[in-house]
Parts: C-alpha cells; sequence; structure tokens
C-alpha cells in the first residue's frame, strides 16, 4: 500500500482530504471546505509546502499531546496532524508528511 489523499463528504456535506501513510494511518487532515475544487486547491497546497520546515508549526496541546500544523505561505493552516504521546513522534510526522505528500495520488471518496 503507498501513501495517499483522499476526498470525502463529512456528515455537515462539507468536503474534507486526509493524507494516509502507507501503513494506512491518517498522518494529516484538512478543514471543512465547501466545494470539491477548494479541497483539491487545499491538496495542491499541501504538496506545495510539505517539503519546506518553514512551513511546519510545533504544538503541544493541554493533555499532554502533540501535534502539528502545516501552514500556507500566508500562514493560514492547511493541514493539522494528528496528536502524539511524544515530541520526537510528531517530529517523525512531520517527516512523514515530508516524504509522502508532495507525490500522493488522491483517491476520490465522494
Amino acid at each position: 500500500m503507498s501513501a495517499k489523499f483522499e476526498i470525502f463528504l463529512g456528515i455537515n456535506r462539507q468536503y474534507y482530504f486526509r493524507l494516509k501513510a502507507p501503513n494506512g494511518e491518517k498522518i494529516l487532515a484538512s478543514e471543512a471546505y465547501t466545494t470539491k475544487a477548494n479541497c483539491q486547491n487545499g491538496i495542491q497546497s499541501v504538496k506545495a509546502h510539505a517539503p519546506y520546515d518553514i512551513y511546519y508549526k510545533k504544538h503541544g496541546s493541554t493533555n499532554a499531546q502533540y501535534y502539528f500544523t502545516l501552514n500556507a505561505s500566508n500562514g493560514q493552516v492547511i493541514g493539522t496532524s494528528e496528536t502524539y504521546t511524544t515530541s520526537q513522534a510528531r517530529d517523525g510526522g512531520i517527516a512523514a508528511v515530508k516524504a509522502y505528500a508532495p507525490t500522493a495520488p488522491t483517491v476520490d471518496l465522494t
């Protein structure tokens, strides 16, 4: 199995994407989009920004979990990671997005 982006409809009838690693784990998820075209543009933005450290922001959450966001050049969040129990695991998630996102194909589940 290889890494892939999946486009899907939420129960709110909004479009979302997620990036899945080759093992099937979700490593990045989008905000809601009102149209599929905007969702596809979000994926293209992830592909363009993923290789560069400057676009990642590392966060710690209140329950001692770690996560990261991938931001566009304008600062807007284009993807949010799952939560991790250690900062090292979070950094591994960033490495996975950098490795997989630029070339991952998109699967439309809508």
